[in-house]
Formats: C-alpha cells, structure tokens, sequence
C-alpha cells in the first residue's frame, strides 16, 4: 500500500505552451508500472483554458467545483459544471477550461500509451474560445 498524503506533492502552473491563462496542476497519482494511469485535479482561473490537444487512449473529466467549458474540434462549446463527467474518446482533438467569470476545477484521468499520456496542439484562439455556449 502506498498513501499520498495531502500536500506531499507540490502543485504546478501550468506551462504556456499548454495553456491560456493562470491554471494550477496539483498531481494527485501516477500508478506505477505495468499500470497507465494517472490522475491530476486541475485549477482554472476565469478565462484559463487548455490548448487543443489528443490523449491517445482518452480522457475522463469529473468537475469538482466552479463553471466549465469543453469542445471537441468541429461540436459545440458546452458547458460544464461540478458533477458532470465528460470522456473524450482516443484522439479526438478538444479542450476545456475556465468559463469568462468562473474558475474551474476537474480530476483528470488518462492513460499512458508508449510513455505518453497527452499530445498537446495549436492554443484555443480568443475567437474559439468567445462562442456561445
């Protein structure tokens, strides 16, 4: 048994080159081999968002708290809020964050295929990210 005990894993800003915005990854556990999975709770600030980007064997999203916003490259913007689950299928291109007044938080899940768990793309445009949802 392995416990990891609150506050034992430093949070960390999310980088630029992923990110729009003030956004804090607070690792939650990265399973050890043979096992892929691994889990952060993610912090958006108002206007915060991901970049567009692919997991190659999916993601889970579980909304914590705040007022969200998800899309997949060519669907609606969607809303979404603390007690919905959204699961992007493997490669399909999307991205999530913040809402413009709202801060978000959500439990990332995701997989490891060949080492990687994400494959980060072009940032969402202020255009992308202004729809109605």
């Amino acid at each position: 048994m392995d416990i990891k005990r609150v506050g034992s894993q430093p949070s960390v800003k999310g980088p630029s080159e992923w990110f729009t915005g003030t956004v804090r990854i607070d690792p939650l556990f990265q399973a050890p081999d043979p096992a892929l999975v691994q889990v952060a709770s993610v912090t958006f600030e108002p206007r915060a968002r991901t970049a567009w980007h692919t997991h190659p064997l999916g993601q889970t999203l579980i909304v914590m708290a705040g007022c969200g916003l998800a899309q997949r490259w060519g669907g609606p913007l969607e809303e979404i809020r603390p007690g919905d689950v959204i699961w992007f299928p493997p490669g399909e291109k999307h991205w999530h964050g913040a809402t413009p007044t709202t801060a978000m938080t959500h439990i990332a899940i995701q997989e490891k295929f060949d080492g990687e768990v994400v494959d980060w793309l072009e940032q969402v445009s202020d255009e992308q990210y202004q729809q109605e949802p």
